[in-house]
């Protein structure tokens, strides 16, 4: 239909995902392809990545896969480098790569505090500053990240967790602030439960599984294709007026 493509379509657009092989990542990159974009993912793991893209390309969408890592600043430079080879400058770029690392803050060492920044936080900030400026130049961006319930409340040893993704909707911000007026708009995707890699010792404890869904107005917790509409909207046209929002995600899970 015309007016849905005017809207959402995302024909000949690029978008860049990093963590894109698996979880809300996956998700969210498959739904970006779904619309139309050339997507470049990005993440550590090889054969996760050829699963993926195989999965992505028999589709019909256009994919390229990126092995990198993101704990290093030379490691997202490197990213970055290659991320451009198979399709160009991105228009959109999705943070959704993170580290979960969550002892109590007692026994945090400067070391679990280093890895959880550099990823979490670090790895998205110099990707904008490598992809937003191009954006601006070219009147269209799109950088989304995907934080957490733990940038807003603290609950199951928010630790240095917590702080990393409350500062990474805090750079949404500012990212909004230095490139929306020239059409880049920097947004947050606010997550509920979602049992991933990433959460495997929550995901492992039925209890607390069944205790979180309950906590959901919806009755149960998510799963990766929740996120599909809402990012395909993010990266759309159709949000060039939304800038700076995190959107809550959690089937009610943040107003109950």
């Amino acid at each position: 239909m015309p007016f849905l493509d005017d809207l959402f379509s995302l024909a000949g657009r690029t978008a860049l995902v990093t963590g894109g092989s698996s979880g809300i990542g996956r998700g969210i990159a498959t739904a970006l392809a779904g619309a139309g974009a050339a997507v470049v993912l990005v993440a550590r793991g090889r054969e996760a990545l050829d699963a993926t893209a195989a999965e992505l390309r028999a589709s019909g969408a256009r994919c390229a896969v990126v092995v990198g890592d993101l704990s290093t600043r030379s490691g997202v430079h490197e990213v970055a480098e290659s991320a451009v080879e198979p399709f160009g400058e991105p228009d959109v770029v999705v943070s959704s790569a993170g580290v979960n690392l969550r002892p109590p803050l007692a026994e945090v060492d400067e070391a679990v505090w280093d890895t959880t920044m550099a990823v979490n936080l670090e790895a998205p900030f110099l990707l904008g500053q490598r992809f937003g400026p191009g954006m601006a130049e070219r009147g269209y961006g799109r950088l989304i990240h995907v934080s957490s319930q733990q940038a807003h409340r603290a609950f199951a040893t928010s630790g240095v967790y917590g702080v990393s993704k409350g500062a990474l909707e805090s750079l949404a911000r500012s990212q909004a602030e230095a490139w929306s007026p020239r059409g880049v708009t920097a947004n947050t995707l606010v997550p509920g439960f979602v049992p991933t890699p990433l959460n495997e010792r929550l995901s492992s404890d039925p209890g607390r599984v069944a205790a979180l869904a309950d906590r959901t107005l919806v009755g149960r917790n998510s799963v990766p294709a929740d996120f599909a509409g809402a990012a395909v909207f993010l990266a759309s046209p159709s949000a060039g007026y939304v800038t700076g929002q995190s959107i809550h995600v959690d089937g009610g899970f943040s107003v109950h």
